[in-house]
């Protein structure tokens, strides 16, 4: 429900709260051979360059109103990516009537919000397991902003922007803000959880595990998918070239994997 100019908290100044979102993404992939990590390594270096990178995190700037300031990217030898967009006040005609709306953000859609002195990281970490035949591609992403809007707006469009078996979301509100009659505001919005901004259709794929410290306003969710295609996790063949055993193998490794970035704690002896 969108809230009127009456319903609005009114502050005294600008709102000098930080919201900050960081989503953590992995992608696991089996590999049998060097020849296949390294061409594993090579095709997400091609998908997810700075490049690529820099057009994901000028959309996220789009969906909540921010003017990009400058842009600082990278791409590393011998793998890897890193994209910095510092971002500033986008021009509004009114203040924004749905920035404190716990629902999931457009995908992807302009939406112009308040923002100011703010801004947008991402780094990928292509890797491999030397022994296991285990790839793995993890990308970190961060969006700080300062005003009403929150970061989590631009959440359903990042799920989106890349292929995504784990996530690991944080969401913390820092600072505080003054209403009109001088007294402070730790946090301009309700929130229950991270979930309620990842739409029902794309919830219901994965698994996920909530921890929230409310009267810190820290807010913590982890995403792992529950179906499991052994040919989604395969380079450059399919299953049907495996032997059983060798199917029944491959997805033991490849679950334990999942399973460990998870929980975040090691399973395998």
């Amino acid at each position: 429900m969108k809230l009127t100019p009456e319903q609005r908290i009114q502050l005294h100044g600008f709102n000098n709260l930080t919201k900050s979102l960081s989503f953590n993404m992995y992608d696991i992939c089996y590999t049998r051979t060097k020849i296949e990590r390294e061409a594993y390594i090579t095709y997400i270096d091609e998908q997810y360059n700075s490049d690529r990178l820099t057009k994901i995190l000028s959309t996220v700037s789009d969906i909540i109103g921010a003017h990009v300031l400058n842009i600082a990217k990278q791409d590393y030898i011998p793998q890897g990516a890193s994209v910095t967009l510092l971002v500033s006040e986008g021009p509004i005609d009114e203040a924004p009537t749905e920035s404190f709306e716990e629902s999931p953000g457009p995908l992807p859609e302009s939406v112009v919000m308040h923002l100011n002195k703010s801004h947008i990281t991402v780094h990928t970490y292509p890797e491999y397991h030397p022994n296991e035949g285990i790839s793995t591609f993890r990308a970190d992403i961060d969006v700080s902003t300062c005003g009403e809007i929150s970061p989590l707006k631009a959440l359903n469009y990042l799920i989106h922007s890349f292929d995504t078996d784990i996530m690991t979301l944080d969401y913390r509100v820092r600072g505080f803000t003054r209403d009109i009659n001088g007294h402070k505001l730790f946090i301009d919005h309700e929130i229950n959880s991270i979930q309620n901004y990842i739409p029902e259709e794309e919830s219901l794929m994965y698994d996920m595990i909530d921890v929230n410290i409310y009267q810190e306003n820290v807010f913590h969710t982890k995403c792992k998918l529950k179906q499991f295609d052994l040919n989604n996790y395969l380079f450059g063949y399919t299953k049907e070239s495996l032997t059983a055993l060798e199917q029944e193998e491959i997805t033991g490794k490849l679950k334990t994997e999942m399973d460990e970035i998870f929980y975040g704690k090691n399973i395998r002896s």
